[in-house]
């Protein structure tokens, strides 16, 4: 590794958006290399299909850094990726929606042996409605507040707080049903 990129891997992420919007590709390409597995999973959890994680996380990475100009470097950075993330997938749902009437549960491929454990959990939450389902995902993988969510949904902090807590009943149901005490 070059000292340069050595230099570049010691710094916190505000550093590298900061040393990117200078012109550094290297900044750039740390970036997607510490924040790409974290955009693919809160895809792959809203959407439930790996193939259009893939596409979902790609396009967020496009879009982060076409809008680098705009984070602020006093935030973290992960989370803002993630609802970018998000919000690609969310579009791809609306897509997905338009074209047909999603039904069943979500396609679940072994494409990606080493998150396998992780199927049960979406399976899970195939089981939840879209609202539910989104905001499951919003406030834990995305780590957004209930605040933040109602923002993002442009519904009330209530009635988020309800999808909520009515999807993590649902969930504990599912689950109890799959490990029986």
């Amino acid at each position: 590794m070059k000292r340069s990129q050595t230099t570049l891997a010691g710094l916190a992420d505000g550093g590298l958006v900061e040393r990117y919007r200078a012109g550094s590709e290297q900044a750039g390409s740390l970036l997607v290399e510490r924040h790409w597995p974290r955009a693919w999973r809160a895809a792959y959890a809203v959407l439930g299909d790996r193939s259009a994680a893939d596409d979902a996380a790609q396009s967020a990475i496009e879009r982060a850094f076409t809008e680098m100009h705009r984070f602020d470097t006093s935030r973290p950075f992960g989370p803002w990726i993630d609802r970018i993330a998000v919000n690609q997938a969310l579009n791809i749902l609306r897509a997905r929606r338009r074209e047909v009437e999603l039904v069943g549960e979500f396609p679940v491929a072994d494409l990606y042996p080493e998150i396998a454990e992780r199927d049960e959990v979406v399976r899970a939450l195939g089981t939840l409605s879209e609202e539910q389902r989104l905001v499951v995902v919003l406030r834990y993988w995305a780590d957004m507040t209930p605040s933040e969510i109602a923002g993002a949904l442009d519904a009330p902090v209530g009635t988020v707080s309800s999808r909520l807590a009515r999807a993590l009943v649902a969930l504990r149901t599912v689950f109890e049903e799959v490990t029986p005490q």
